[in-house]
């Protein structure tokens, strides 16, 4: 972690403590060095920040390019590593940085829904993270957020003090999937794409709220 990142990641600890009583469970299971791709349920605002806060490294998060507009707010930003993604443009830009980070070594957190959820159940998997991960040599560690739904939904106007969690699974690794992709036709392809994004997904949902 830079300077600014960790003053960041500390705050957030603080605030999920102080104001949440929040629990981490298994985050030793996250790889502390080398590429991986964090996936998680998505629920509220609150997602990123949590599930980043739980491992002791640098995570690249996405957010939307028109905050980059903002100075002093993109600077924070581009310092904690962010990856800007413009949603109206189309998700190439986005995808090619991701990969880039992942290259590099890098953490990254990916909602497999796609987008927050608007009754608090799961939504169905999107493709999208599948080509990630076909894409990377990255393992995959799911990730299941609790409370944020009810703390923060979609339609609350401010956060509520409700008791959040955080676990972690076992990383997942594709091997069998990648190596077919190499060969595959293109209709195939899109087959592996989905059938990924919906296992990462059963892997998420199959979490429970307590340590292993």
């Amino acid at each position: 972690m830079n300077f600014s990142y960790r003053l960041g990641w500390y705050f957030f600890r603080a605030v999920f403590k102080l104001y949440f009583g929040w629990r981490v469970y298994n985050p030793e299971r996250v790889p502390l060095e080398g590429p991986v791709i964090l996936a998680a349920n998505h629920a509220s605002y609150i997602d990123p920040p949590l599930v980043g806060a739980g491992v002791p490294r640098l995570i690249n998060y996405l957010a939307r390019e028109s905050l980059f507009r903002v100075p002093i707010l993109a600077a924070i930003l581009r310092s904690w590593k962010v990856v800007p993604v413009d949603r109206d443009a189309g998700t190439g830009r986005g995808l090619k940085t991701i990969l880039q980070r992942l290259s590099q070594g890098g953490a990254i957190i990916l909602f497999p829904e796609g987008t927050r959820t608007r009754d608090g159940n799961f939504q169905p998997a999107r493709s999208g993270i599948g080509l990630t991960v076909i894409k990377s040599k990255a393992p995959v560690v799911p990730a299941r957020v609790f409370g944020t739904f009810e703390a923060y939904g979609r339609y609350q106007k401010f956060p509520k003090p409700r008791r959040l969690q955080v676990k972690y699974g076992k990383p997942l690794l594709f091997e069998k999937e990648r190596a077919e992709a190499e060969t595959c036709s293109k209709d195939r392809l899109k087959q592996i794409y989905q059938e990924i994004a919906d296992r990462i997904l059963h892997e998420i949902s199959v979490l429970s709220p307590k340590a292993d």
